[in-house]
């Protein structure tokens, strides 16, 4: 997928960068003006004038600031199968949008335009919360996705959207990497109506070594959201021989299941060269369809196949008689059986929020 354009006309574009910086949330002050950010679990201290690893967050004289508040370096209208979220609202639309900045730097991240890159760089409109929220609505939008890049590092922005959204009706979804403090995460995911985590691997060398994160805070982060009552969907990114052995795979079925229960969807993707990963081939359609056949046989309910367009496991099955209940075509959700969250043919309920 290709850096998405932003929507022409979205908001009057600004020379000012001053609509854009806010201070910060999430933030402690130390001596000689000295400031430790408590957004994610790098926990940055960040001397006065620097910036924290995300780029987007600045130290003036003792007060940390976003730099990205309002800030629009990305926009489009998605089909929420696109995120991907298949129990979640299926069929409709997302207003997408994001910043610049991540507080992670993967090697095959497909954004790294936008994610990578310093926000005086990416080109940028200026539109406020009740901007987008009056967009949503004007596309015919039943949810904003904040998404993209990495929302942990705009969680000002995506708060006060949020807030905005719902109060114009507009349910709000969160496309995100998971590596956040545990109170940022109550608070700015708290807001949240439906959560997608990107989890990169079940492995701490892979998390260090490819995604210059660790694993522990996203798996505490997944255990959080379950403990919240969100709605949560899990994407797995296969890369050909760095997290695709039958041990990795068969441990993150495992502890989904000891930990988040057999409900939880679970999206195997592939693989697509880019980035600083242009040497890996594309992952084979075998190789995720091993990995499928792991997950379904430790006992999860709702197993995809990503990144594979026609392939019948985009499709949403009952766990109990194996009836097709939502029928996927690339990114559209076609026939839709679930009725009032069961399946029709055995009443067997399905996990999921089908209905606005």
């Amino acid at each position: 997928m290709s850096t998405p354009h932003c929507i022409a006309n979205t908001a009057s574009a600004s020379e000012d960068d001053s609509h854009y910086i806010v201070e910060a949330r999430f933030y402690q002050k130390l001596a000689g003006h000295r400031i430790k950010c408590q957004l994610c679990p790098r926990a940055c201290t960040v001397k006065d004038q620097d910036r924290g690893h995300c780029g987007v967050r600045e130290n003036r004289g003792g007060t940390l600031f976003t730099l990205v508040y309002s800030r629009l370096a990305a926009a489009h209208v998605d089909p929420v199968e696109k995120k991907p979220l298949f129990h979640y609202l299926p069929g409709t639309t997302a207003f997408s949008l994001g910043t610049a900045g991540c507080n992670v730097n993967c090697k095959f991240c497909q954004n790294w335009e936008i994610s990578q890159s310093p926000p005086e760089q990416v080109p940028a409109q200026y539109a406020p919360p009740q901007a987008v929220a009056s967009l949503a609505r004007q596309y015919g939008c039943p949810s904003i996705a904040f998404t993209y890049s990495e929302p942990v590092v705009f969680a000002e922005y995506l708060m006060d959207t949020a807030d905005a959204g719902h109060e114009a009706g507009i349910l709000s979804i969160v496309v995100s990497n998971g590596f956040i403090h545990q109170e940022a995460l109550k608070a700015a995911y708290g807001k949240m109506d439906a959560v997608k985590i990107d989890l990169k691997s079940f492995s701490e060398s892979y998390y260090r070594q490819v995604v210059s994160g660790r694993l522990k805070p996203v798996l505490d982060s997944l255990v959080t959201l379950r403990t919240m009552g969100k709605w949560t969907e899990i994407v797995y990114l296969v890369l050909p021989t760095l997290n695709d052995s039958d041990q990795e795979l068969r441990g993150l079925a495992q502890w989904i299941i000891a930990n988040l229960g057999a409900d939880v969807p679970l999206h195997f993707t592939q693989f697509h060269p880019g980035y600083q990963l242009m040497d890996l081939p594309v992952t084979p359609v075998s190789t995720l369809e091993r990995a499928k056949a792991i997950a379904d046989a430790e006992g999860l309910h709702y197993v995809y196949i990503g990144n594979v367009p026609g392939h019948p496991a985009q499709n949403t099955y009952c766990p109990k008689c194996r009836n097709m209940l939502v029928e996927r075509v690339g990114f559209s959700a076609g026939r839709m059986l679930v009725q009032k969250n069961h399946c029709p043919y055995c009443q067997q309920p399905i996990a999921g929020i089908w209905h606005a």
